[in-house]
């Protein structure tokens, strides 16, 4: 039975993915700079460029962290994340997963 039990506990974190814990506040006020293509809600009203609210915090951080370090190629981002730390990443996309 106690094998069962720790089972059941471990499938259980598996599935559920990792915790993320960026600080949403945080996140908002580093946002700013986001706005002035992604919306101030992150909503976009210019059709190239991403709407960014409601989409999963996982992802975001993904994305910002492969702009930062040259996977995802795009001058204009990888100059907005060079001097973000992966705190800043974590948060903003907290912001952001966290808006409708």
């Amino acid at each position: 039975m106690k094998k069962l039990t720790l089972a059941v506990a471990a499938a259980a974190v598996i599935i559920a993915g990792p915790a993320l814990a960026g600080d949403v506040e945080a996140g908002k006020a580093k946002s700013m700079m986001c706005s002035a293509c992604h919306g101030v809600a992150g909503i976009s009203a210019v059709p190239m460029y991403p709407n960014l609210a409601g989409q999963k915090e996982a992802y975001l951080i993904k994305q910002l962290k492969d702009f930062k370090s040259g996977k995802r190629n795009d001058p204009t981002m990888k100059g907005m994340v060079a001097a973000l730390s992966d705190a800043d990443m974590e948060n903003i996309s907290a912001y952001y997963a966290s808006l409708k």
